[in-house]
């Protein structure tokens, strides 16, 4: 994979100007961090070398200093929000965080409970943590939050929340989705802190929009494209650009609420200690860019797969078409369509060539595209698994890696004792077959091999791919695309 981006730098850079900030507000800090701190596969993606755990690696040059506070909100666990990609409940993710960020060596403060106004569900939740001896918060719901400034600056509004007892200098905030009221935890700990004679900063940590990359970077246009169902838009942030005679990118929920954010922080400390939303945030992702042009190619990959999930997404009737409009728009922008991705366009050339049996196609590291058809003892997915691995360890692409009689009796297991209806093998189970057989085949050993080449390639399938196949790619670093069409068994 052609790295466009240094980690490294990122990691030093990045924990030096959070601890510049840490200082600035008097040693105390409240830094909200949006986005994902496990796993944040979208900005690997479009940020080739940039690690999915980097936010991670970067927090432990701290880790001494700080201390994690986990905000759900009432609302999500009344309505059981889910997490779509664990496919957990938000309730159930805060104990996944927690149990993730200690095992690295976190500490974990407390869970706050958000937007409380007496739902049975959260006191259930409450009473379910306090069990597990974990400190529970309630931040109750206040009346015309955000815009009546002088309600939630007061003793009935922030002054009624519970307050958080911290002790380290760096409090980092956050939650398993958005909007479970980060920023308004962060602000209600201010208020309660000055209250109490203490001196306390806020500051806000996303990793996109890049505020220092141009508004139509393709990395800022691939972020609108992640966001399309929220229907975030970036623009220019004008307050930057009134005060500084720079311009900065920022997106519209941010620019909006800014005036709003001045008065409460006015009606908190006296004063504002920002001048723009874009001084609000400590994101050093924009000067770690090692390779430009492997970015922004990399994001107009990215684009594409957020089109075709949007199209899975409508097929599958979990959102509408405003988001795929949204997308297809950025396409203009970029000046693409899905036949940039040359994948796609060698997936259905071979899907013709069979007559229409679904078929799937990889783009490797140096070019080559290798393609692939479904056939009755393996999905389309799991065949060009292979024949990628046996391009890439120069094995004839005529030799069967898996003999017939090997996998006959693991269909006739799936379909009788497990009840699955399709007895194609999925990609997991060519591989664990793969690994047994290396053991004395060298051929299987070689391929096994070469799956770390894999990392970064592009593959697109004609047909919507089972969710087992999906995460193989993903744990292989793989750009995934599929048409919205469902295989037939």
């Amino acid at each position: 994979m052609n790295l466009g981006f240094d980690n490294e730098k990122y990691i030093r850079i990045q924990s030096e100007h959070i601890k510049e900030r840490i200082a600035h507000f008097g040693n105390k800090l409240y830094l909200e961090m949006g986005g994902k701190l496990f796993d944040d596969y979208h900005a690997s993606r479009v940020l080739p070398g940039f690690q999915p755990d980097s936010k991670l690696s970067m927090l432990r040059q701290l880790r001494d200093s700080l201390e994690i506070v986990i905000v759900i909100s009432a609302l999500d666990i009344e309505k059981n929000k889910v997490r779509q990609d664990y496919g957990l409940t938000y309730d159930e993710d805060v104990l996944r965080l927690r149990g993730e960020f200690m095992s690295r060596g976190f500490e974990v403060n407390s869970v706050v409970i958000t937007h409380y106004s007496g739902q049975k569900s959260a006191d259930a939740y409450r009473q379910r943590l306090e069990r597990l001896d974990i400190k529970t918060y309630y931040h109750y719901t206040i009346e015309g939050y955000p815009h009546n400034v002088e309600l939630i600056d007061s003793d009935e509004g922030y002054g009624k929340n519970d307050f958080v007892e911290t002790t380290r200098p760096l409090v980092v905030v956050t939650a398993p989705g958005p909007g479970s009221g980060k920023m308004a935890v962060c602000l209600s700990q201010l208020y309660n802190e000055h209250r109490r004679g203490r001196v306390a900063g806020y500051a806000k940590f996303e990793t996109f929009p890049v505020w220092n990359l141009p508004l139509k970077h393709p990395v800022n246009i691939a972020y609108e494209a992640a966001t399309a169902d929220l229907k975030d838009v970036n623009m220019i942030d004008p307050f930057h650009l009134e005060a500084y005679d720079t311009k900065a990118v920022n997106y519209n929920r941010d620019i909006e609420v800014f005036p709003v954010l001045n008065a409460l922080f006015e009606g908190i400390t006296g004063e504002s200690p920002y001048k723009s939303p874009t001084d609000m945030g400590v994101n050093m992702v924009g000067f770690c860019i090692s390779d430009d042009a492997v970015c922004c190619e990399a994001s107009k990959q990215e684009v594409i797969r957020r089109y075709y999930a949007a199209l899975e997404r409508l097929a599958d009737g979990r959102n509408d078409e405003s988001e795929v409009a949204k997308i297809a728009l950025l396409f203009k922008q970029l000046g693409i369509n899905t036949a940039y991705r040359k994948c796609t366009v060698a997936a259905r050339e071979r899907m013709e060539q069979t007559l229409g049996k679904p078929a799937a196609a990889i783009e490797l590291a140096d070019g080559t595209i290798v393609t692939a058809k479904s056939s009755p003892l393996l999905g389309p997915s799991a065949a060009l698994l292979l024949n990628a691995m046996k391009h890439l360890a120069g094995i004839d692409h005529s030799l069967r890696l898996i003999p017939e009689e090997m996998v006959r009796p693991i269909q006739h297991t799936k379909t009788t004792y497990l009840k699955a209806r399709n007895p194609r093998l999925h990609t997991d189970e060519v591989l664990v077959a793969l690994s047994v057989l290396s053991l004395h085949d060298d051929n299987c050993r070689r391929a096994i091999e070469c799956l770390p080449l894999l990392e970064g390639c592009q593959v697109h399938s004609t047909v919507m791919l089972s969710e087992v196949d999906k995460k193989i790619f993903r744990k292989l670093g793989i750009g995934l695309t599929c048409d919205p069409v469902r295989k037939k068994l």
